[in-house]
């Protein structure tokens, strides 16, 4: 486990900071990464090179990362604040119940839709940008955001129909 963790290390680094800009929570999500690789390693069967592998488990925490900071209701002070006290209520758990099913719907995406819906909307990166970082073409990133924001409006559909 040693080797593997000198051996891996700084290339997990390299591969988060690539997203999140973030010198500290890289280094955290790559040893958080060596830790479930730690605590899973009874049951871990590696079917691709070792190094693909630590890379995808980084890639996949950092989206979760991403995903559990960046999804915030900003706007949701301003409505509450013009609103009577029974509507911010209604207002407050409508927004709770839009960002769960907004969560639930991102979680449930392909992995290779999630990264790349992830990318664009949550980092801010261009298309170009999210086809030089995965090695894939601009039609495959446009086909997979098409395909991610589709399956996103299926899911929140309630809440745009509500009245």
């Amino acid at each position: 486990m040693e080797l593997m963790f000198r051996k891996y290390y700084s290339f997990l680094c390299k591969s988060v900071l690539r997203v999140l800009k973030d010198e500290h929570t890289a280094e955290d999500l790559a040893q958080e990464v060596f830790f479930d690789v730690w605590r899973k390693r009874e049951d871990i069967n590696v079917t691709t090179s070792l190094r693909a592998y630590l890379r995808r488990s980084a890639v996949n925490k950092t989206l979760n990362f991403i995903r559990d900071r960046k999804i915030r209701w900003d706007d949701e002070d301003k409505l509450t604040s013009t609103a009577s006290e029974e509507t911010s209520i209604a207002l407050n758990l409508e927004s709770q119940d839009l960002e769960r099913s907004i969560n639930e719907a991102i979680d449930l995406l392909p992995e290779r839709c999630r990264l790349v819906f992830s990318l664009s909307r949550f980092e801010e990166m261009t298309n170009q940008q999210i086809a030089d970082e995965l090695s894939i073409s601009v039609k495959t990133v446009e086909n997979q955001m098409t395909k991610a924001l589709k399956l996103l409006k299926s899911a929140i559909g309630p809440f745009l129909n509500a009245d």
